[in-house]
């Protein structure tokens, strides 16, 4: 993942370039480190910088209290740094958030490698009605988890993932023998990630309607080779592969740990059911091509005849 440094090189200048395209406000969420406060300090803006009124714990909690104080704070597009995990947790807390994932993280499929120069740009952009959410946006599909006695449903933006175990905090996603079944939203042949299994097997695209379903058996005859961490190759034993429709459900049953775009989060008991339905209802996510096309067209960016 990104060091401090490069993530402080990456807010500075995704603030500046959102306040040279007309940005008037811009809210920073706390962290421990301070890195936002650091990546502004001595920065000369013509917008107002505030940071959002958050308490940190240094904790994936942190991400959802942000992006729940930013849905109520009237802001326009809310750019999120880090890798998968930290995009579901900004989820969790704003579900459909006009959203910009910049990727910093270690599993990298949901967001993208971007310019933080063009990406504050095409926020600013946004957030100011220079181009509508609309023109400049896609909603994205997720995967939907609920069993009939949690509170609200959980999510996954990426991948669902069961594996054997009893222990959040085990390391049972990168053994592949304990891998047992999998709901993909995106599988992708160019990424790396349990996700790129599927993308191997039988990609399907972040604008692909549906997704997939992937049985694991490690005694299988099928096998595939897929990068299941960066720099970390694994033959993974398929016992079956189902191209799913949205709305199509699927039954995860226990015993074993729900792993959530990367993250271990929930323990299933033996014989517990969860069902994993792909749905469009996640995030509005902005794409900077098409937003800056958009005010290509419109004459933002030239001045005079």
């Amino acid at each position: 993942s990104s060091s401090d440094a490069a993530k402080i090189s990456i807010v500075r200048r995704a603030v500046g370039a959102a306040a040279d395209a007309g940005a008037d406000r811009i809210l920073l969420a706390p962290d421990r480190s301070s890195l936002c406060e650091r990546a502004v300090d001595g920065l000369h803006l013509d917008a107002q910088v505030e940071s959002l009124d958050v308490r940190v714990h240094g904790e994936a909690g942190d991400t959802r209290a942000a992006a729940a104080a930013a849905a109520t704070a009237d802001v326009g597009a809310l750019m999120v740094l880090g890798g998968d995990g930290t995009c579901r947790d900004a989820v969790l807390g704003w579900r459909d958030a006009p959203l910009l994932p910049v990727s910093t993280g270690t599993n990298n499929v949901f967001p993208r490698w971007l310019e933080a120069t063009v990406a504050g740009t095409a926020a600013a952009l946004v957030a100011g009605g220079a181009v509508s959410i609309g023109e400049a946006a896609r909603r994205a599909k997720l995967v939907e988890l609920g069993d009939g006695t949690w509170d609200e449903p959980d999510l996954a933006l990426v991948d669902a993932v069961l594996v054997q175990g009893r222990f959040t905090g085990s390391r049972a996603v990168w053994e592949p023998h304990r891998l047992r079944a999998a709901v993909l939203a995106i599988a992708e042949a160019a990424s790396v990630g349990l996700s790129a299994i599927g993308g191997l097997l039988h990609p399907v695209g972040r604008g692909d309607a549906g997704g997939l379903a992937l049985g694991f058996d490690a005694d299988s005859t099928k096998q595939v080779r897929a990068p299941i961490a960066p720099g970390l190759f694994a033959d993974i034993g398929i016992s079956d592969v189902r191209r799913l429709a949205d709305g199509d459900v699927v039954e995860l049953i226990g015993p074993g740990v729900l792993a959530l775009d990367g993250e271990r989060e929930r323990v299933l008991a033996d014989d517990q059911r969860v069902t994993a339905t792909i749905r469009r209802t996640g995030p509005h996510v902005i794409d900077v091509e098409s937003t800056l096309r958009a005010a290509v067209a419109r004459g933002v960016f030239t001045r005079g005849r």
